[in-house]
């Protein structure tokens, strides 16, 4: 049985999961699909699939995520400038687990 690595589990299930849970809030907020996948820099395609759970599905987030969630979501809307991939990155410190360090953050 292969084990996956943290960073494995961030690629492959956390990171879609994030990208799947703001697109939801953004289309239903008013954002066409079309939009999300210019700001996410993907195939509207792909925002479709994160929309009927095809992609991002594996992870439901507890409240205090959907909230930061539902923020940057506001955020995007409102024009504000978002850093997306700093923010993905908090949202991701915000889900692992205690004692789990992203390699690529020494500080941590």
């Amino acid at each position: 049985m292969k084990v996956k690595t943290p960073c494995e589990v961030v690629v492959w299930d956390i990171l879609p999961a994030i990208r799947a849970a703001l697109a939801a809030e953004l289309v239903h907020s008013g954002v066409s699909q079309q939009d999300v996948a210019s700001i996410f820099g993907m195939a509207p395609s792909a925002v479709s699939q994160y929309l009927t759970k095809k992609r991002g599905y594996k992870i439901e987030f507890d409240d205090e995520i959907k909230e930061v969630i539902a923020e940057l979501s506001a955020e995007i809307k409102s024009g504000s400038d978002v850093d997306l991939p700093k923010k993905f990155c908090e949202i991701c410190r915000l889900l692992r687990t205690e004692g789990e360090k992203c390699p690529s953050d020494p500080d941590e």
